[in-house]
């Protein structure tokens, strides 16, 4: 798995775990919901310094979007996007 696939692979992990959506994740790392979705689509090229902003926000160490998978687990399913339902 090539560099950029494996982050985008990893971010989804991270974030489904945490239930968090694409526009809260955009919120609190200060970034457009778009480039989250980049990101998580492979299309986008984050910094070092984003990818520190990140793992900030989430709570995990830089080294886990780097994390190989699991040969049986299933692809993560990209992150929600817009707001959760029921809230406001």
């Amino acid at each position: 798995m090539k560099g950029r696939a494996l982050f985008a692979w990893n971010l989804r992990r991270l974030d489904r775990s945490g239930g968090i959506s694409q526009e809260r994740l955009a919120a609190d790392s200060e970034v457009d919901r778009a480039y989250i979705s980049e990101l998580e689509n492979k299309r986008g090229n984050p910094t070092v310094d984003f990818l520190d902003k990140l793992a900030t926000v989430l709570d995990v160490p830089l080294h886990e979007f780097f994390r190989l998978p699991d040969r049986a687990r299933k692809k993560p399913r990209a992150l929600p996007s817009g707001r959760p339902r029921g809230k406001t």
